[in-house]
């Protein structure tokens, strides 16, 4: 059935390169980021292409290739299964960690499509905060962590909007075991001294960072 044995080997190990750089934990954005994040690589290009998401296209290309070259029977229809596994497995492999192993901030899991915020003028020089937060812990014990919020991709001349919520930051979470919990935290936020500042707007998606015990995530 393996027709070489080096060719198996090599596209395992892309294959398995593929996951890892793909990999959505402890923060939302996949492990190669992080990594690229500390050599100074950009992670997106100015058309827009993500440099994770090229490479782990490519690894999954060579390595699917050599595969196939790889055996002389089946190669087809375990091609389609190593693809299936190289894509869901990743998200598997967390769900299954944060339900079973995982203690603390790390058993949390952030829903930010179902998070919000929202904002409004409360007069000439405050600005109204309020944001709704989606929850989980996974595991039986009880968990606190801060909450933190940080804009993920701002334009050049963007105007900040859920990081003006930090102006009321930290705000104290407490999950209880196996708890699925809506938070809501407020803010009124001081513009007086800001030369432009939004007034008002709605937010989907929030982007936030947990802190717990000198440790942190980025969801």
């Amino acid at each position: 059935m393996i027709k070489s044995k080096w060719m198996l080997s090599f596209s395992l190990i892309l294959l398995s390169v593929a996951m890892i750089v793909n990999f959505p934990f402890p923060h939302k954005d996949p492990y190669g980021e992080s990594v690229l994040a500390i050599f100074n690589i950009p992670i997106k290009f100015a058309n827009g292409f993500h440099t994770v998401g090229i490479t782990t296209l490519l690894l999954l290309v060579v390595g699917i290739y050599f595969l196939v070259k790889s055996l002389k029977k089946y190669a087809g229809r375990i091609a389609l299964i190593v693809i299936v596994i190289v894509i869901f497995a990743p998200t598997f492999l967390v769900n299954s960690f944060q339900k079973n192993f995982a203690t603390g901030i790390y058993a949390v899991s952030y829903t930010s499509e179902e998070s919000k915020c929202r904002f409004e003028m409360a007069d000439q020089e405050t600005l109204y905060g309020e944001c709704d937060l989606s929850f989980k812990n996974h595991s039986n014990k009880d968990v606190q962590f801060s909450v933190e919020f940080y804009e993920e991709h701002l334009f050049k001349d963007g105007l900040p909007m859920v990081s003006l919520m930090n102006n009321g930051a930290p705000f104290e979470v407490m999950l209880r075991g196996k708890e699925n919990k809506r938070v809501k935290v407020t803010a009124d936020i001081d513009v007086s001294a800001m030369e432009k500042h939004i007034e008002g707007g709605e937010a989907m998606g929030v982007n936030i960072t947990i802190t717990s015990k000198g440790k942190s995530r980025n969801l």
